[in-house]
């Protein structure tokens, strides 16, 4: 039976919101892998609490990028029971943004924690792993910041009262021997990267509107849709 009225309407709108959805599922992904990289490039990666965030965002991505599928076929078939679990599982992945917004919100203060902590542990064993000193030099050069506080930490781990040649505004062999203000990057990474966070905070969280705008009219679309088709079109 095909739908008829506005009922082939809703039809044609929850297909072109799946395949909107469909592209959110992708922008999710991306976003989360970016931010899982850039974790990594801050050491953050090492602990499960501050790197759980990018994960959720790259399943919860994976996950709407199959559902979007899943609804796509619904819409087009016009099955009711693709289109109910598409429905219900949209549900449940708004629920799931819900509960991760929340704790997002309520932990943003221990990713800062711990990057100072661990920026510190690396910082007193620069010299001795090649690992630690090229993360660290990553994140100086990057954010442009010297230090964990400032660039005088340094005088407590380096030798001489100088600083890493990666603190230089302009990166050369040795350059760190010169700890002059026209020459060495002043501030210290931990806030550097707390205004890094509070910067790209708006854009995660206007990604994170706009997706949600999308999940509810997709359930709405979803609704109506179920309802026509469960009593044959008639309603219309």
């Amino acid at each position: 039976m095909a739908v008829e009225g506005g009922m082939k309407c809703v039809k044609f709108l929850l297909f072109i919101f799946n395949f909107l959805f469909w592209i959110c599922g992708i922008a999710l992904i991306v976003i989360g892998i970016l931010v899982q990289m850039t974790l990594h490039k801050t050491l953050l990666i090492t602990n499960a609490s501050a790197s759980g965030a990018p994960i959720v965002i790259i399943a919860v991505g994976v996950v709407i990028f199959f559902i979007a599928f899943f609804g796509c076929c619904g819409a087009w078939k016009e099955s009711y029971c693709m289109i109910t679990t598409f429905a219900v599982l949209l549900t449940l992945i708004f629920l799931v943004e819900i509960a991760a917004a929340i704790a997002g919100y309520i932990f943003k203060d221990k990713v800062k924690d711990v990057f100072s902590r661990e920026l510190e542990d690396f910082m007193k064993t620069y010299n001795q792993s090649a690992d630690f000193k090229k993360a660290v030099d990553t994140i100086q050069t990057d954010f442009h910041c010297c230090g964990s506080h400032n660039y005088t930490d340094w005088f407590i781990y380096g030798p001489n009262m100088t600083v890493p040649d990666s603190c230089c505004k302009t990166p050369t062999l040795n350059c760190g021997k010169n700890v002059t203000s026209s020459n060495i990057n002043q501030p210290g990474c931990v806030v550097t990267f707390d205004t890094w966070i509070q910067k790209n905070l708006l854009i995660v969280v206007g990604v994170a509107l706009g997706i949600a705008f999308f999940q509810l009219l997709g359930i709405v679309f979803a609704c109506v849709l179920m309802k026509a088709i469960r009593s044959g079109y008639e309603v219309m």
